[in-house]
């Protein structure tokens, strides 16, 4: 789905399928440098990691592994609490593994807080994240991560990923929504 099919649903592009792509390769060749030699396994965090992880790996080539977790944040509406619980968990042991978690957006940073410390406790040589998307001015706790697409601005986004009632994932580009979607 390109922004033209979506019409007046957009209020406008904020990155374009081109520089998302162009971003993702990038973020592609520091992996290949950083993991060369290592035993890597990615780690997609469902549902919004989806389409950030097949474009990623994709344009990685160094072997590698894949597996997936979902994670759901009670809260009230749109805000995270923190409070989290695992759906699915990874079926791979990541005892001495060096684990990238990959994130489609990183918001106020609380889930991805606790999920780095959770991956942690599990014995792994090491755990670093990679996110096509931060917003700074969103973040409630410090969270370290070491491959960041973009920083954005503090919009609700859609695309690539992103969702508004679980719609607009399939969106080729990042756009806020216009007000009459969600009001």
């Amino acid at each position: 789905m390109d922004a033209a099919t979506a019409g007046t649903d957009l209020e406008h592009v904020l990155l374009s399928r081109e520089q998302v792509a162009t971003r993702i390769a990038e973020l592609a060749a520091e992996l290949d440098r950083d993991y060369a030699d290592k035993d890597v396994l990615l780690v997609g965090v469902l549902k919004g990691a989806v389409m950030v992880m097949a474009d990623l790996s994709r344009a990685m080539s160094i072997p590698l592994s894949m597996d997936f977790m979902a994670v759901s944040s009670y809260g009230s509406g749109t805000k995270s609490s923190g409070v989290v619980r695992i759906l699915k968990d990874l079926d791979t042991d990541i005892s001495g593994r060096h684990v990238l978690v990959v994130e489609d957006i990183i918001d106020s940073g609380l889930t991805l807080s606790w999920l780095l410390a959770n991956l942690s406790s599990r014995g792994p040589a090491s755990v670093k994240v990679c996110a096509l998307l931060r917003k700074p001015e969103a973040a409630k706790v410090e969270v370290d991560v070491s491959y960041i697409g973009y920083d954005i601005p503090n919009e609700f986004v859609v695309g690539y990923g992103l969702d508004f009632a679980d719609k607009y994932r399939n969106l080729d580009c990042v756009a806020t929504l216009a007000p009459h979607v969600y009001s």
